[in-house]
């Protein structure tokens, strides 16, 4: 059930980032998305998914130190 709720919430927010990704706010929703995003791929065992949803974490993270 949680599985559940944090990869709608994941895909929510994925889904509304894009369209303020210049911000920080857009960058922050990025990041939070795609963290909860890997509770759902851990979940299923797709591992592939969780590297590249954390290097999409560490890409938007950069940002706010570039």
């Amino acid at each position: 059930m949680l599985v559940n709720l944090s990869a709608w919430i994941g895909t929510a927010l994925m889904g509304a980032a894009p369209f303020l990704i210049d911000s920080t706010t857009g960058k922050v929703m990025a990041i939070l998305g795609l963290a909860l995003l890997c509770l759902q791929a851990y979940d299923k065992k797709c591992y592939n998914l969780i590297i590249l949803n954390l290097i999409g974490i560490f890409g938007y993270a950069s940002h706010f130190y570039l």
